[in-house]
């Protein structure tokens, strides 16, 4: 009797089990019969109730979901390839219809492959490059080392009103599935390889022209400045030529009045200036290859005698 009751304790616990479970507070669950919904969706959080053995729990969450696309070499419609890289947000609005139509959060993601990648695709191919790349028709910020002025290409759309288009399409796309997308971005959109090689060589190309013409202009500034430094080098070196022959005019000066009053005091001191100078062109005039004719009432003679 007694492992009779025991046995009625533990089928009764198993029954409750299985009767009772908890729904939290991220949750929303599905109660199928047999593989078939039964009654609506349960989305509040607590403690609930279900056949056992008959019936079972399908949970599903109800925060934002993501969606994180593969990177796609996609053409623009100036023929263009470029690669494009996407991400979604998206969440479960309708959980019994969610699990008709996708079962699972994997049906979902790859449902959403195939909606989000097409709606990109088909959006890249009816827009421009620069469509995609620029978001405003902004006037361009000089970097200071262009000199000519540059101006941008007018642009109708842009990358927002790009990225609005595949959302809403998407949308439209995924109403009937029980989910709702609630954001798409563009995480990266670049050049496919080839093209980005000639790109990178073309903005090389454009720095080394850049480079070059700063580096003209700087030998031209050097040659500007060395020629005012030679100029005004001149201009001082003459300056102090001037200065220093003045000087030296006036000390000459001096010095001969100097002279003059010395010698000028009689007629002894005027006769031995007079020898003193006579020496001095001797001194400068005469060397031991030199033959000199004097006549005798001349006053080189006079002081040789």
């Amino acid at each position: 009797m007694r492992n009779v009751s025991i046995l009625i304790l533990i089928v009764a616990a198993m029954l409750l089990r299985g009767t009772l479970y908890v729904v939290q507070e991220p949750e929303q669950v599905v109660i199928t019969q047999f593989g078939k919904p039964v009654g609506d969706p349960i989305v509040t959080p607590g403690l609930k109730f279900k056949l056992p053995l008959l019936q079972k729990i399908h949970r599903f969450d109800k925060r934002f979901l993501e969606w994180d696309g593969d990177a796609n070499e996609l053409p623009t419609k100036d023929k263009r390839f470029i690669w494009v890289d996407t991400y979604a947000r998206w969440r479960i609005t309708d959980p019994l219809l969610f699990f008709q139509r996708l079962r699972d959060e994997r049906g979902a993601q790859t449902r959403l492959d195939d909606i989000l990648d097409g709606e990109t695709r088909n959006a890249i191919a009816k827009h421009h490059l620069v469509e995609l790349i620029r978001t405003t028709n902004r006037k361009p910020v000089m970097s200071g080392l262009e000199q000519d002025e540059k101006t941008l290409e007018v642009i109708s759309t842009g990358r927002q009103a790009i990225r609005a288009e595949v959302l809403s399409a998407a949308q439209s796309r995924t109403a009937d599935l029980g989910i709702e997308i609630l954001d798409v971005q563009f995480k990266r959109i670049n050049y496919v390889e080839e093209v980005r090689r000639k790109v990178f060589d073309r903005m090389i190309a454009e720095r080394r022209r850049i480079a070059d013409r700063f580096r003209s202009e700087g030998e031209g500034e050097a040659s500007r400045i060395k020629g005012e430094k030679e100029r005004d080098l001149k201009l001082i070196q003459s300056d102090a030529y001037r200065q220093a022959r003045e000087i030296r005019g006036d000390a000459d000066a001096k010095a001969t009045l100097i002279y003059a009053a010395a010698y000028d005091r009689s007629l002894d001191s005027r006769s031995f200036y007079g020898f003193l100078k006579t020496m001095e062109v001797y001194q400068e005039t005469i060397d031991k290859g030199t033959t000199l004719i004097l006549s005798t009432d001349g006053e080189f003679y006079r002081f040789v005698k």
